[in-house]
């Protein structure tokens, strides 16, 4: 049975504390990543992207343009950065680019 609480409390930390007690957080991280992806990338970029899979801290893309995979490579750390930056927090360290 869970747990009442008598005190009032924002859905917000209602919502986080549930995510914490039931072990939710990497589910959540997989789908905040996919779109931090597709909010800081774009269209043009979007419409490259095949797919989009976090396993641990590290960011897995597939593409489907070689030339474009070649343009994302020389700037890894600053995906990283803008994602983490969009997160809030560190989740992503590494990004793979297919």
């Amino acid at each position: 049975m869970a747990k009442r609480f008598n005190e009032n409390n924002a859905i917000g930390d209602v919502l986080k504390q549930f995510i914490q007690s039931n072990n939710l957080q990497k589910g959540m991280d997989r789908i905040s990543v996919r779109d931090a992806w597709k909010n800081l990338m774009g269209n043009g970029v979007n419409s490259y992207t095949k797919e989009i899979m976090l396993k641990g801290t590290t960011l897995y893309v597939e593409l489907t343009s070689a030339v474009l995979r070649e343009e994302l490579s020389y700037g890894k750390q600053k995906i990283i950065q803008m994602i983490n930056e969009e997160l809030g927090r560190e989740v992503v360290k590494e990004v793979v680019l297919r």
